[in-house]
């Protein structure tokens, strides 16, 4: 921790000496100054300052990077929602969770044990592949870090043409804070309930006429509402941009974070009941530790040929690690002679992943006669190598320990009787290192066959390969063995998956603020784990979407809305197969089908506006109807009907903030935020059995746990003088009490009422 904070405070050191000459820099337009939409650069010359614009609601000042091919976000026949810094700031986000507050359809499926959040959308787990930062995928194992966001883009729907094997939920891209050439930078603090502090830093500006160069960081120390739980991180994300000529522009970006936590999976479950126990009580170890190391590369090249051609290569480097040593806390049905009876297991984990990343694409646009074509074509690499240690406990005398750590009863646990110290010494029995490799090449045209009517059409080839190595441990006599690296492993049959991703969308603009559009498009998950009943791999499953909507943005963004309603077939589900090869009943749960269905249908709403200088609005609501329609019958298979787990029907959130512009009260700031969950099956949905009393019958296990929905209201007050400004939060005001579930093995309540505050000054 020392060394960490000593680093941070050495880095503030230098870069304050830097910047003793920067001053606060902020330009408006003047009222017959243009306004430019997402997509048009404002590109500085060699030598020149960047002229800052103001753009109101959904017309950002830069490109919406999720997008990629630079078309506008009233061309896209898709709905699209950006949380910019300024939203963030004022809702003193620590968290991505705090953030998601804001984009209506997302919520936290979990926190898993403390680890990392994991975050859901129109029925579908979003944290595998659908999470991105600056364009890249990034592994979603860890909680990123808020302070350095420009801004969260998120793009609703399917949107496997641009990003390949990602789930048809929508995909969440964080956008870090990019190098400016006007001076500019900040110091804060941040302080509140809990001993939590965290100071944070920004700075940008130029180092000459062809450099510009930002650096941000943070420290955040922190308990929690949790008893025993900690956590320390500690954050920096340092960035350059060379103007290398008129027309080429080279971003080098990287950041690095460490961090301690205390993991932490919730209270207890008997059976499907979850336990009115305090909000405040920890059932784990006293020793429970983990730590998360995450670090990035990129290289950004976007070269401007002339103003109707362009491209952009980009590569990025990752590398995460998360170890924890914890007692798991189990749950299922308990058949101990004494209520809340409770034996913790074990558990020591480590996975690790590299990512190398490739993006090579080409924008372009002309005119065939009368029509304008936009293009956007191109091809992406990545390959990533995981590495998942299994470990085997041993007691002080070197012998095979038990899996499970001292039983305790969850009404009358008393910590002060428990170790601080880890009961086992631990070593690697197997590795399994996994290599992936990922590629796709596309193409996608935006025709605009008048100014009214343009359809988007493109088709995305996706080709898909892993391999996977297994080393163990092995026994040379009682009392010497050969670590699993020294082995020679065993390498499982290389699996090949490959699918095309086609999309076709309508838009009619009857006017410049109105759009009208309906799309199709479809998506694939890999099986490649699985086998059917010939033993031989399971082709993906093709996952096909409809959607349509209406967007409008009148007055330059002073009102700006998007009306969505979708439907998302997975029609070749992976099942259990009811019969073997031979035709006999199958109780293998290992041999598979693509025979089932799920179907997500649903509609969502949002509403920003400004409908005066300082005042911003932001509402939504989303209806989400997620189900099995089709499962045969078989061992191990869902019920058909069943709502698919953790996902609620109903979500919705409204927020205001507004600062005062003039007069006596000029810099009060007051703002609110609400958000409501509904009600939604946690653990696991429910599923057929064999009947051990009757050979040969199959019986539903009841798995479903119900959880009530919840609303948590924030608000916040603040007053900026000059260049120092002071804003506090009291959020979940009415100290509502619910949960994130994981299956059923991680049931974490939410933060009571606590208070932050944050004090910053500006350069």
């Amino acid at each position: 921790m020392k060394s960490n904070v000593l680093f941070l405070l050495a880095s503030f050191a230098a870069l304050s000496a830097q910047a003793q000459d920067l001053a606060y820099h902020t330009t408006t337009p003047k009222p017959t100054e243009k306004f430019y939409t997402e997509h048009d650069t404002v590109k500085n010359k060699k030598g020149e300052s960047l002229r800052e614009v103001t753009v109101t609601a959904n017309k950002q000042p830069k490109p919406v990077t999720i997008i990629r091919s630079g078309i506008k976000v009233m061309d896209i026949p898709q709905s699209v929602q950006i949380i910019d810094s300024e939203i963030i700031g004022q809702q003193q986000a620590i968290r991505l969770s705090d953030v998601i507050k804001n984009a209506n359809g997302v919520y936290v499926g979990s926190a898993r044990g403390g680890a990392q959040e994991s975050f859901w959308s129109r029925g579908y787990d979003m944290s595998s592949n659908n999470m991105f930062k600056n364009g890249f995928r990034y592994s979603a194992g860890s909680i990123p870090e808020v302070s350095s966001l420009e801004r969260v883009e998120f793009l609703k729907g399917s949107s496997a043409l641009l990003y390949g094997n990602v789930a048809p939920g929508g995909i969440l891209n964080l956008v870090t804070k990019q190098p400016q050439f006007t001076k500019g930078g900040e110091i804060s603090m941040q302080a509140g309930s809990y001993a939590f502090y965290k100071p944070t830093i920004d700075f940008y500006g130029p180092l000459n006429k062809s450099i510009a160069y930002r650096f941000t960081g943070s420290y955040e120390n922190s308990e929690s509402f949790r008893d025993v739980v900690k956590n320390e991180r500690t954050y920096i994300n340092p960035s350059f941009l060379f103007n290398v000529t008129d027309k080429t522009q080279i971003t080098v970006q990287g950041d690095y974070l460490n961090a301690d936590w205390t993991p932490d999976f919730g209270t207890g479950v008997i059976g499907k009941e979850i336990l009115d126990l305090p909000r405040s009580s920890f059932y784990g170890a006293l020793w429970s530790t983990g730590n998360t190391k995450s670090a990035s590369a990129s290289v950004l090249l976007n070269h401007d040929f002339n103003k109707n051609w362009k491209l952009n290569f980009n590569t990025s480097y990752q590398n995460y690690d998360r170890e924890s040593k914890s007692t798991a806390q189990l749950s299922g049905l308990n058949t101990y002679a004494t209520r809340g009876d409770w034996k913790r297991g074990l558990t020591q984990s480590d996975n690790e992943e590299r990512i190398f990343g490739n993006q090579f694409s080409l924008q372009g646009t002309f005119n065939t006669g009368s029509i304008k074509h936009q293009i956007f074509t191109g091809v992406d690499y990545d390959n990533a190598v995981t590495k998942a240690y299994t470990f085997a406990f041993f007691d002080a005398a070197g012998n095979t320990k038990t899996t499970e750590d001292t039983a305790i009863n969850l009404f009358t646990y008393d910590p002060s009787t428990q170790s601080t110290v880890i009961p086992f010494d631990s070593r690697a029995t197997q590795i399994v290192n996994t290599d992936s490799q990922r590629f796709g090449a596309y193409f996608q045209d935006l025709i605009s066959l008048t100014d009214k009517v343009k359809v988007l059409a493109g088709i995305r080839w996706s080709w898909i390969e892993s391999e996977a190595s297994t080393y163990k441990e092995t026994l040379v006599n009682k009392f010497q063995t050969v670590a699993p690296e020294n082995n020679t492993p065993t390498i499982a049959p290389k699996t090949l998956d490959n699918a095309f991703s086609p999309k076709v969308g309508l838009v009619y603009q009857p006017t410049k603020d109105i759009t009208i559009f309906s799309s199709y498009a479809n998506s694939f998950t890999p099986n490649n784990s699985n086998t059917t009943v010939d033993l031989q791999p399971l082709a993906p499953s093709i996952i096909d979407q409809y959607e349509a909507g209406i967007k409008t943005d009148f007055w330059r963004g002073i009102l700006s809305t998007n009306v969505t309603v979708y439907q998302i077939t997975n029609n070749n589900l992976v099942q259990t197969a009811q019969f073997k090869a031979d035709g006999s009943a199958n109780t293998d749960t290992t041999l598979k089908v693509l025979s089932g269905e799920t179907k997500s249908k649903g509609v969502e709403v949002d509403i920003t506006a400004r409908p005066i200088e300082g005042l911003n609005i932001n509402a939504g609501y989303s209806y989400n109807d997620m189900r099995f329609v089709k499962t045969p019958v078989a061992v191990g298979n869902s019920i058909e009907g069943d709502r698919v787990a953790r996902t609620p029907a109903n979500t919705a959130n409204l927020s205001f903030f507004y600062t005062v512009q003039s007069g006596a009260l000029k810099g009060l700031a007051v703002g609110a935020i609400g958000n409501y969950i509904g009600n939604r099956i946690a653990g696991w949905n429910n599923r057929y059995i064999a009947d051990t009393a009757n050979p040969g019958t199959l019986i539903i296990e009841d798995r479903e746990v119900p959880v009530d929905g919840y609303t948590t209201v924030d608000v916040s007050v603040g007053y900026t003088w000059k260049k120092l400004s002071l804003l506090c939060k009291l959020s979940n005001i009415t100290d509502e009490l619910n949960y994130t579930v994981h299956e059923n093995y991680s049931v974490n309540p939410i933060a009571p009422r606590q208070v932050l505050t944050s004090l910053k000054y500006k350069f």
